[in-house]
């Protein structure tokens, strides 16, 4: 093992955010979204583009229900 690593158990991964010291995840998380250009941030600039996508998201995950339709109730 190299030096400075700590061992650990079978079977855990040393990848990953999770797995960075707090310092490294607090300095990645401050950056935000900042690699993606604003232009391509078109919800943060287009709320009613943002709501029609989660309304076509609801739909497809529901299937053929109705909005007014209850869950586990036979028509």
């Amino acid at each position: 093992m190299a030096e400075g690593q700590t061992p650990r158990p079978s079977g855990v991964s040393k990848r990953g955010f999770a797995s960075m010291d707090p310092a490294r995840q607090r300095e990645i998380a401050r950056k935000g979204g900042a690699s993606v250009p604003s232009e391509k941030r078109s919800f943060s600039q287009d709320r009613s583009l943002a709501a029609q996508a989660g309304r076509k998201g609801g739909e497809a995950s529901h299937g053929t229900r109705k909005p007014g339709d209850v869950a586990g109730q036979a028509e």
